[in-house]
């Protein structure tokens, strides 16, 4: 199953590590190195120029580093889709 973030961008279900709010994880210097070091490392995908709301944070399978794509959809509706689709 897939989770659409957005645009044209959806991400394998299996694969998503977790969806996080924008406003309230970026307070952490933690979480803004860890954007930081993904967007230097080519690892950011950007799914619209509109506001960011949340960022999804996937593992693809067979040992590629993680992929962080930020979205202007907020995180609560991801996580709607992504119940409708374990149902």
């Amino acid at each position: 199953m897939y989770l659409h973030l957005g645009q044209e961008v959806v991400v394998r279900h299996s694969d998503i590590i977790g969806v996080f709010d924008m406003d309230n994880t970026t307070i952490s210097p933690h979480t803004r190195d860890f954007l930081r070091k993904a967007e230097n490392d080519g690892r950011v995908t950007y799914v619209s120029m509109e506001l960011p709301k949340s960022f999804t944070v996937c593992a693809p399978k067979g040992g590629k580093a993680d992929q962080v794509y930020i979205s202007q959809i907020a995180p609560s509706t991801l996580r709607k889709r992504a119940k409708q689709i374990s149902v």
